[in-house]
C-alpha cells in the first residue's frame, strides 16, 4: 500500500480527453472537486475536472486521514455528519479498500482549560445526539494504554472514522469516471472567458472548454486563480509536516491528539504522526493584504505561530509568483504541477521525540516517510462554499482549513446541489462568500 504523497513523477491516471463542451467545469482534483464531480455525474450532468498535476497530489493525500465529527464548528457539524454517512456508502461503491474504519477520535486534555473547551463541545454533541463523551484521567489511561503520563482527561467520539487519503480520493475519482465524469490530469486552467458578465468558457493549456458553470476548488491555489479574475478572498496557506512510521504494535486503533503530538493508526500497521498544533506560514503579499482579517486567528492560534518571510519560488503566495498572465502564457499552475513542500526537519525531530516520550515502550521508532502539505486556511477556520456574486456561473469551495478530507463528500454533495439549483438541506450562511467584505465580525471556528 502506498504511503507516499503523489508527485508529478507519478503516471497520469486520468487523461481525458479534453471535451469541447461541458455543463460544469471543476478546477482542482482534490477531494472537494472529485466528490462534486461524482455527485453531478451520478445525476447525468456532464462534468469535467481539470487538475494541473495529479488527482489528490496536494493536501487531499497529505492530511492526517481523520474523518471526525468531534470538535467541529457548529455550522460544519451537520455537514460532516452527512459526510460520515456518505463515506460509508461511497467506500462500498468504489469496490476498493480505502482503509475506512470506525475507530474513533480522541482529544487528550493537559489542563482544566482543555476540559472546559471539551465541555463546550459536549453541549453541541448533545444537540446532535453524538456518542461523544468526556473521560476522566483513569478512563483516559484505560482507553489508550501504555502512555507515560496521566492526562487530566479526554474527549472521545467512538463513531468517528479514519481512512487512507492517498487511497480514498483516487478511488472516488475512478468511481466518478465510471459514472461518466471526465477528469484530465496535467491540464491547468488558465483563465475564464466571460460573455455579458457570465462564464462562457474555460481556457486551459490544452485548449478551450465551453461551459456556463465553473467551480474553483483548487485548495491552496484558489486565491491566486480567482485574483487573476478580480476576485479577492482572504485565503492563506500554512505548511504542516507529517510522518509515517514503519509498522508498530498497536497502542490505539483510532486517532488521538494532545498539544505536542497527534497520531493515527494506519491500515499498514504503522502510525501517521504530526505535531499537535504547530504549522508554518510563509508571509507573502496576500498575508500582508489580508493581515487585519487574521488578527482573531492570530489571537486564537489555530494554525500555529511559526512564520517565515519568504515562500519558496513558485508557491501561491511567493513574492515572485505572477498575479497576472494572458491565456497564451505559461501560468504559475503549470510551472508547479504539484505543490510539494519540504517537511520541517525540526518538526520531524519533534514528532519522533514527542511520540517516543509518550510511548517509551517503543525502543526504536523508524519513520517510513515524512512529508508536508499546504493547508488552505481562512481567517475564521471555516471554508467558503458559495456562488461568486460578481461572475454569473462561478462558484467557490475552498479554504477547508484542515477539515477538507473528512467533510469532503458532504461539501461535494452540497456544491452539486448548489450548481443544479436544488435544495441544499443545510444552512450555508456561515460559509458565504461575502462574510469578509460585508462588515460582519469574524467569528472564529473552534481550534480543537
Amino acid at each position: 500500500m502506498p504511503v507516499f504523497p503523489f508527485s508529478e513523477a507519478d503516471p497520469i491516471q486520468f487523461s481525458g480527453p479534453l471535451p469541447k463542451t461541458s455543463d460544469v467545469v471543476i478546477i482542482g482534483g482534490g477531494v472537494i472537486g472529485v466528490t462534486t464531480a461524482l455527485f453531478l455525474a451520478k445525476r447525468g450532468i456532464p462534468v469535467t475536472v481539470l487538475e494541473k498535476g495529479r488527482v489528490a497530489a496536494e493536501q487531499s493525500s497529505r492530511n492526517w486521514g481523520w474523518i471526525r465529527k468531534q470538535g467541529r464548528d457548529a455550522d460544519e457539524l451537520p455537514i460532516v455528519i452527512e459526510a460520515c454517512r456518505l463515506w460509508r456508502e461511497l467506500a462500498k461503491e468504489t469496490g476498493e479498500d480505502i482503509g475506512l474504519n470506525q475507530t474513533g477520535v480522541t482529544y487528550l486534555a493537559n489542563s482544566d482549560k482543555d476540559m472546559a473547551d471539551f465541555e463546550e463541545f459536549m453541549k453541541l454533541a448533545a444537540t446532535y445526539q453524538l456518542d461523544t463523551r468526556l473521560l476522566d484521567g483513569d478512563e483516559t489511561s484505560q482507553l489508550i494504554q501504555g502512555m507515560s503520563r496521566k492526562f487530566k482527561g479526554a474527549m472521545t467520539t467512538p463513531s468517528d472514522y479514519r481512512a487512507e487519503p492517498w487511497l480514498a480520493v483516487p478511488a472516488l475519482a475512478r468511481l466518478a469516471v465510471r459514472h461518466g465524469a471526465t477528469i484530465v490530469e496535467n491540464c491547468a486552467a488558465r483563465n475564464l472567458e466571460l460573455s455579458g458578465g457570465r462564464i462562457s468558457a474555460v481556457r486551459t493549456e490544452a485548449g478551450r472548454i465551453e461551459t456556463s458553470t465553473v467551480l474553483v476548488a483548487g485548495g491552496a491555489w484558489s486565491s491566486l486563480f480567482l485574483k487573476r479574475h478580480g476576485i479577492s478572498i482572504p485565503q492563506l496557506s500554512v505548511r504542516a509536516t507529517v510522518a509515517a512510521t514503519e509498522p508498530l504494535p498497536e497502542i490505539h486503533a483510532g486517532a488521538a491528539a494532545e498539544d505536542t503530538i497527534a497520531f493515527r493508526r494506519r491500515q499498514d500497521g504503522g502510525y501517521t504522526l504530526a505535531p499537535g498544533g504547530s504549522n508554518l506560514l510563509y508571509v507573502g503579499p496576500d498575508a500582508f493584504r489580508h493581515a487585519t482579517k487574521y488578527f482573531p486567528a492570530l489571537m486564537n492560534n489555530p494554525f500555529g505561530t511559526h512564520y517565515l518571510p519568504l515562500a519558496p519560488s513558485g508557491y501561491p503566495d511567493a513574492w515572485s509568483t505572477p498575479r497576472r498572465w494572458t491565456p497564451d502564457e505559461l501560468t504559475p499552475f503549470e510551472r508547479m504541477r504539484v505543490l510539494n513542500p519540504a517537511p520541517e526537519a525540526a518538526g520531524i525531530r519533534a514528532i519522533e521525540r514527542n511520540f517516543k516520550q509518550l510511548f517509551p515502550q517503543f525502543e526504536t521508532i523508524r519513520l517510513k516517510k515524512a512529508w508536508a502539505g499546504m493547508i488552505d486556511a481562512m481567517p475564521d477556520a471555516v471554508p467558503i462554499v458559495d456562488k461568486v456574486p460578481a461572475i454569473n456561473g462561478l462558484l467557490v469551495a475552498t479554504g477547508m482549513s484542515g477539515h477538507g478530507f473528512g467533510i469532503g463528500p458532504g461539501i461535494g454533495r452540497i456544491v452539486a446541489d448548489l450548481i443544479q439549483g436544488n435544495k441544499i438541506g443545510h444552512n450555508l450562511q456561515r460559509f458565504r462568500f461575502s462574510r469578509f467584505s460585508d462588515g460582519s465580525p469574524i467569528r472564529m471556528g473552534p481550534a480543537i
